[in-house]
This record gives C-alpha cells, sequence and structure tokens, in this order.
C-alpha cells in the first residue's frame, strides 16, 4: 500500500524514481518478512538461469568511435573519463591511439568493472577501474585523489551495454528467454526491485504511466491490462514470457509491424522493455547526474562527448547543455510537445558549453550496417568554457 500510493502521487516527477526505490526497499523488505516469496530473479531456479548464458564471449562495437575519437581529440598524457566502460571498446581504441593517457573507467555493472580490471593488468598505470553510477561519481573521485576541474575529456556513453543485452540471464533483451531482471548493478543492492517485481506488483494504471513516461508507447493501457491479466494466472519472471503476454494483447498482424530505423521489422514488446529499464535503473536521473559530474570534473576547455539511445535522453541532455534549470521539472518535460515550451534558459553557476558541432551527430550509414544496435545513436560533443 505504501509503494501503491508512492508510485501514484509521484511516478511522473522527474525525481520520483529515487522516492519510489525507497518506498521499494522497505516494501520488499516487510513483504518478503510476511510472505516470503519474490518474483526476482533469486526465487528461480539458478541451473535454469545459468544454461541461458552464452558460451562465448559476445563481441563489442563501440558505437560512433571515429566521431568519439575526434572530437574528444585526447592528447598524450591527458586524464580521461569513459563514465560508462561497458565492454571496453572506446577505452580500448583511446589507449592503442594516444600514449601516456590516463583513463578513468567508470561503471555501475561488476561484470564491466572485471573487465576494466584485467585491461588494467594489461596496461599498468593507465587504467583506474571505478565500480559505481554516475551519482556516485564525486565520492569514487574524491577516493582516488582526482580533484575537480583536473579532466580533459568525458565520455559518457548512456543506455544499456551490447554485454548487457547479449547476456540472457541479466533479463534485457526480449529476443532471449532469462529472468527478468534488467537491474544494470547486477547484485550490488539485493534488495533494488527488479523488472519482475514491477510487472508483479504494481496495478494497471502505474503500469501504464511507467509505459507512458519512459517508452512513450501509445498503447501503454492496453499492455498494461494485459499484463495484470496475465499475472492473475502465473507469475511474470520471464523475459519472453512478458513479450508474449505484451503480443498477445495486439492482433498477430502488428506483433511486427513497428519498424527501426533500418526498416527491419521491431516486436511490439520493444518500448514495454526499454520503459521498465529505465525505471528499474532509475536512468534519466542518473544521466543528469552523470552530466552535472562531468561540469565539476572537466577543466576549462575539457570536451565532453555524450552519446544517447532515445529520446527522452537526448532531450535531456540537449537541454542541459544549453543551460535550461532542470532542478525541478516532472518527467512531461522531455516530451516532443513540450520541446520549446521549457523554462527560460539560465547559466547554471555561470558555466556555459561551446558545442564542436552545431547539430546533433548521427551514426554514418555504414556504420548502422555494420553495427545495427547504433543505428539510435545520437552524438553531442561540447566543449567546457
Amino acid at each position: 500500500m505504501i509503494f501503491y500510493m508512492s508510485v501514484c502521487s509521484n511516478l511522473l516527477l522527474w525525481k520520483a524514481p529515487l522516492t519510489t526505490r525507497r518506498a521499494w526497499r522497505s516494501w520488499k523488505l516487510l513483504r518478503s518478512s510476511v510472505v516470503g516469496t519474490s518474483f526476482g530473479p533469486g526465487s528461480l531456479d539458478r541451473s535454469e538461469e545459468m544454461s541461458t548464458v552464452s558460451a562465448e564471449k559476445p563481441l563489442h562495437t563501440p558505437v560512433m568511435l571515429k566521431e568519439v575519437l575526434h572530437f574528444l581529440d585526447i592528447q598524450p598524457g591527458q586524464v580521461v573519463l569513459d563514465m560508462t566502460f561497458g565492454g571496453g571498446g572506446h577505452t580500448k581504441a583511446i589507449l592503442n591511439m594516444v600514449p601516456e593517457v590516463t583513463i578513468l573507467a567508470l561503471d555501475r555493472d561488476p561484470t564491466a568493472i572485471s573487465l576494466a580490471q584485467q585491461l588494467a593488468k594489461e596496461h599498468p598505470g593507465r587504467v583506474k577501474p571505478l565500480l559505481g553510477r554516475f551519482s556516485e561519481l564525486e565520492v569514487l573521485l574524491s577516493n582516488t585523489n582526482i580533484k575537480p576541474g583536473s579532466i580533459d575529456a568525458v565520455l559518457l556513453d548512456a543506455g544499456c551495454s551490447s554485454m548487457q543485452m547479449d547476456q540472457a540471464e541479466r533479463g534485457f533483451s526480449l529476443s532471449k528467454d532469462g529472468p527478468l531482471d534488467m537491474r544494470m548493478d547486477g547484485e550490488r543492492y539485493p534488495d533494488m526491485p527488479c523488472a519482475a517485481d514491477v510487472v508483479n506488483t504494481l496495478d494497471q494504471q502505474a503500469l501504464a504511466s511507467i509505459l507512458t513516461a519512459y517508452g512513450e508507447e501509445r498503447h501503454a493501457r492496453k499492455i498494461a491490462s494485459a499484463i495484470v491479466e496475465a499475472r492473475r494466472v502465473n507469475p511474470i519472471t520471464r523475459t519472453q514470457q512478458l513479450a508474449s503476454v505484451v503480443a498477445g494483447s495486439f492482433p498477430a498482424a502488428v506483433v511486427y509491424a513497428r519498424k527501426d530505423r533500418l526498416h527491419r521489422p521491431a516486436h511490439v514488446a520493444t518500448k514495454t522493455f526499454q520503459s521498465l529499464r529505465i525505471f528499474v535503473n532509475d536512468e534519466l536521473n542518473e544521466l543528469h547526474a552523470g552530466l552535472l559530474a562531468a561540469r565539476e570534473v572537466l577543466r576549462p576547455g575539457g570536451r565532453l562527448c555524450v552519446i544517447t539511445f532515445h529520446s527522452l535522453e537526448d532531450r535531456l541532455v540537449k537541454r542541459f547543455l544549453r543551460g535550461d534549470d532542470l532542478s525541478n521539472l516532472d518527467q512531461s518535460h522531455f516530451s516532443s510537445r513540450k520541446e520549446g515550451t521549457g523554462k527560460k534558459k539560465i547559466n547554471v553557476d555561470n558555466i556555459s558549453w561551446l558545442p564542436l558541432k552545431r547539430k546533433v551527430i548521427i551514426p554514418e550509414k555504414d556504420d548502422v550496417q555494420e553495427n545495427p544496435r547504433g543505428r539510435s545513436a545520437k552524438l553531442r560533443a561540447v566543449v567546457k568554457s
């Protein structure tokens, strides 16, 4: 009941996910002590979960690599912050191209940090892994004696990494069956709700609000209704189970009627998965925290490249870089209908950004063909003045 009231009253507030997760933690502890039941990955058979893991490590193709290297313009001996290490594609390219560079490799995913630690052994003294979220960066840098205003270049590659998508047991991909998890932090916060907790516990109105706010899903009510009906029969604990439930709420002819940027059929559950992932991981608030952190750590003249993968992220980044006040905005301000109606632009703390290219940068056609997952990427490159 506490969680329900929190979601209904605060879901559409931009700052709400932090509040709702705190309510989730209290609610889950109380619930587990009384009922002893969980819909999360911990309740699943581990042998079944591990059977979905690919025996081969997936290849990682960094998005818009040549554009990132061009606009960051990293020089020998500089200090670079890779705020989303992921599979390490961008970091490896920088290490190979620029001598004596030092890279701070941040990621909230313990799996990614283990790769960063391995890379640090291959390049002694040049890679410093940092496990944590964007919102934890200030403390992490302080612990490594990195002072504000001392970093030369920052790369922020938002969204879900290919490594996470390719691991079925992480629950991000609707095309690979696995537990409905979606937590980027893995098991770092055991009391943090996973996607299965969300779809099995929230009421229809709250689910529809999440799909509308974070997936811009036009059929949110229909999908939310289908989820509520399906979970009355059996809890929804698997990714393809959820995908089937969403698909079942549409006529068979339109399940793949949507098209992606390559004009390929896109499953009708794609936006549902996106919205749940954003909600579970508090991605918009974390992105804003990451932008604020980048502003603090960069030296004057330092460069920032931000890669986003959907419209909500890009609108937030665009407004931040042009100096809009984002301190008290609700999520609806990032709607495309609101794009030109935000608050008056201000120059926060007398710090401004100079664009390296006036228009947003998108992948070239050849790059999209080679790496289809990067087809929706948008890059904004600026200099701190």
